[in-house]
């Protein structure tokens, strides 16, 4: 059994979505960050850096942060095909797996920051990131160009990319702007484990859906 400590974010989305894909078992634990909880002593003891998600696999004794090495541990405990075993299909995926850790989830992350909750305080740092953000976007639409997803096949690079996506909103982004990610949006978001991912630890609101 896994305990997830996670919350309403992007970054707890990535593994609630990977261990419904997985049909790993798997027990909540709500981490409400709007209230401090992820400063708590007994969960730093599990994520030291104080960030959720994080997870405890009780078969293995295994404690771990960071969504990224969480997916990777997830997918390769269970076996799956979410990570290809072919060499070149590998290292794609992770090459997309580590631009959304390294970029864009970071980069839209300082947009939600600048421009959602506090809008007209640093319009430099609303412009800069915002820009960012639409550059990435850019990428992400010329990768989706001639695939269905961004390493070939489903693979949980698409799983780490889209719930940054799904705050299209948040970004001030529309996704009619960038019909590759659209469709992919569209492919992912009706996968039963995505909407069932989505709304772990709870219900906040529907799956955004483009206009």
């Amino acid at each position: 059994m896994i305990d997830l400590y996670t919350w309403t974010t992007p970054n707890g989305r990535k593994v609630s979505i990977l261990l419904e894909e997985l049909g790993l078992e798997y027990t909540v634990k709500s981490v409400n960050i709007t209230e401090g909880e992820q400063k708590d002593e007994g969960f730093l003891e599990i994520a030291p850096n104080g960030k959720i998600p994080a997870i405890y696999d009780h078969e293995t004794g295994v404690r771990m942060m960071e969504s990224g090495a969480m997916m990777l541990y997830l997918a390769k405990k269970a076996g799956s095909n979410l990570i290809p075993a072919e060499e070149n299909a590998y290292w794609e995926m992770m090459e997309w797996l580590m631009w959304q850790m390294g970029g864009l989830g970071p980069m839209c992350g300082q947009v939600h920051h600048f421009t959602k909750f506090n809008p007209g305080k640093a319009p430099y740092a609303e412009e800069r990131y915002l820009n960012e953000a639409k550059r990435l976007y850019g990428i992400l639409n010329q990768q989706l160009a001639d695939r269905e997803y961004v390493a070939g096949t489903y693979s949980i690079a698409d799983i780490a990319i889209w719930p940054w996506i799904s705050r299209f909103e948040w970004q001030t982004i529309s996704l009619n702007d960038y019909p590759n990610i659209k469709s992919w949006y569209n492919r992912i978001a009706a996968r039963p484990a995505v909407q069932k991912g989505y709304h772990i630890p709870k219900f906040t609101t529907d799956i955004p859906a483009p206009d």
